[in-house]
C-alpha cells in the first residue's frame, strides 16, 4: 500500500468572464489598513513599531463580560436569535440611556447590529436611494461615505476645518443643501478629529434637516469617550434627546472594548422597526448570539465602573499628546474633546501627510494615517494620531518622532 499522499486535482486556471457592479469602482481602499499590514510586517521583521494608526482601544472586554461569554458557551447559547436581537438585551441598552442620559427610550426603538458598520449599512439600505446626496463632513470617517455609495447614493463631503472645530454647522448645511439633498450623516466626537458638535448647534442642525423632510443619522460611537476640553468639561448629551424621529448609531466596540465581537445598535423612530426587522432579517439573520448574551455584563455596576476608569486613562492620554505634539513642531488646529484621535498638522515639518507618515513609519518605526483615507479636502496637509495605547508608549513615540524632525529639519 502506498505511503504517498494522494495527486490534488489542478483545475483549469481561467480569467473570470463577467463585470462586476459598477459600484465597486466608487469604493475606495481603506488605507489605513495597508499601513497596519505594513506595521505588522516591520514589526514581524524585528522592528520596535509603535501603533498609533488603527482606531481599536488598548483594552479588551472587562472580566464580567469575558465571564458571561464563558457562561454562554457552556449554556448552549449559540443558535439564531430575533433579527433585532435578544430582548434582555436591547432592555439593557435602553435602561442604560435612562440611567446615563436620563432618556426615556423604548427598548422597541433598539436593533441590535452586528457593530455599527451594519447599522449604518442598514440605515443606507432603508433610507438612500439610487442617486440619492447624502450630506458628510471632509474630512470623515471613510467608511461611512461608502456605506452610502455601496446603496448607489451619492455621498456629497461638506468640506470642514478648524473655523469649525471640523464638524458640520447649520450655516453649511444650508450652503451645501441641493434638490437631491436627501439626508445627513453626523458623528459626534468624529473620527478623524476627536472633536464635536455644540449641543446647540447639533440641534440647529436638526431643524434645518427636519424643515427639507429629510433624515439625520447620527453616529454616537464616540459618545460615551467624551471629555470636554480641558477646563471646560461637560456631560455628553446623546443627539436623541432632540426628537424620536432621528436614526442614532452606537457600538461595543470603542467605549465597551469589544471591537472584534462585532456588536452595535441603532435607535430608530418606532414606526421605522418594522422595516429595519425585515432589512436585518434578509441581509444579516441576527448579530452574534453569544456576543449578545455577553454584551448584557457590560451595564453591570462593575463594569460600568471598569469603563469609567478605562476613559479617564483616555482622558489623560490626550491631556498628554495634543502639547506632546505641539511641542516638538506639530500643531494641532482643532483639540479633541472625545474618541482617541488627534488630527495634526504637519505643514511645518515641510513634508505632506502621505510621504510624512509613510517616512516615520520606515525611519522611526512609528504608524499613523496620512489625511488621504478621510477625504480629498486638504487631505495632504494632516494626520491622525490614534491615542488608544498606553501612556508609556505614546511617550516613546513622541521621542521618536521628535528626534526624527530634527533630522529632517
Amino acid at each position: 500500500m502506498s505511503s504517498q499522499a494522494p495527486r490534488r486535482h489542478q483545475p483549469p486556471h481561467r480569467q473570470p468572464d463577467f463585470t462586476l457592479a459598477r459600484r465597486t469602482s466608487r469604493i475606495e481602499p481603506f488605507h489605513v489598513m495597508e499601513l497596519v499590514k505594513r506595521a505588522a510586517a516591520l514589526q514581524a521583521a524585528g522592528h520596535p513599531v509603535i501603533h498609533m494608526s488603527i482606531g481599536e482601544p488598548d483594552f479588551t472586554a472587562p472580566a464580567p463580560v469575558v465571564d458571561a461569554l464563558e457562561a454562554a458557551v457552556r449554556a448552549g447559547r449559540t443558535g439564531y436569535t430575533a433579527a433585532l436581537g435578544i430582548e434582555p438585551l436591547r432592555q439593557a441598552i435602553a435602561r442604560d440611556y435612562g440611567e446615563r442620559f436620563n432618556l426615556d427610550i423604548s427598548p422597541e426603538r433598539i436593533v441590535v447590529t452586528a457593530g455599527a458598520s451594519a447599522a449604518l449599512s442598514l440605515a443606507c439600505s432603508a433610507l438612500v436611494e439610487p442617486g440619492d446626496q447624502v450630506l458628510l463632513t471632509d474630512p470623515s470617517y471613510p467608511c461611512n461615505r461608502h456605506f452610502v455609495a455601496a446603496c448607489d447614493g451619492v455621498p456629497t463631503p461638506v468640506p470642514v476645518g478648524p473655523q469649525t472645530r471640523f464638524q458640520l454647522t447649520a450655516d453649511l448645511l444650508r450652503t451645501h443643501w441641493t434638490p437631491r439633498v436627501k439626508g445627513v450623516m453626523i458623528a459626534s466626537p468624529a473620527n478623524p478629529t476627536g472633536t464635536s458638535i455644540a449641543f446647540d448647534e447639533l440641534a440647529r442642525i436638526i431643524e434645518e434637516v427636519r424643515g427639507r423632510k429629510a433624515f439625520a443619522l447620527v453616529d454616537e460611537i464616540y459618545l460615551d469617550l467624551s471629555y470636554g476640553l480641558p477646563g471646560a468639561a461637560a456631560a455628553p448629551r446623546s443627539a436623541l434627546e432632540l426628537g424620536d424621529d432621528l436614526i442614532v448609531t452606537n457600538s461595543f466596540s470603542k467605549f465597551f472594548s469589544m471591537t472584534g465581537w462585532r456588536l452595535g445598535w441603532l435607535v430608530v423612530p418606532q414606526s421605522l422597526v418594522p422595516v429595519f426587522e425585515k432589512l436585518a432579517q434578509n441581509l444579516f439573520i441576527c448579530p452574534s448570539a453569544l456576543a449578545q448574551h455577553a454584551a448584557l455584563a457590560c451595564f453591570t455596576p462593575q463594569s460600568i465602573a471598569i469603563y469609567a476608569q478605562r476613559r479617564e486613562a483616555f482622558r489623560e492620554r490626550r491631556d498628554y499628546i495634543v502639547p506632546a505634539l505641539e511641542s516638538i513642531g506639530l500643531r494641532v488646529p482643532a483639540k479633541p474633546d472625545g474618541a482617541f484621535y488627534v488630527y495634526v498638522d504637519c505643514t511645518g515639518s515641510g513634508l505632506g501627510s502621505t510621504e510624512f507618515c509613510s517616512r516615520l513609519l520606515d525611519e522611526a518605526h512609528v504608524s499613523l494615517v496620512p489625511g488621504e483615507d478621510f477625504g480629498v479636502h486638504e487631505p495632504d496637509r494632516y494626520f491622525r494620531l490614534s491615542y488608544a495605547t498606553a501612556l508609556p508608549s505614546l511617550k516613546e513615540a513622541i521621542g521618536r518622532m521628535d528626534s526624527w524632525l530634527r533630522q529632517h529639519r
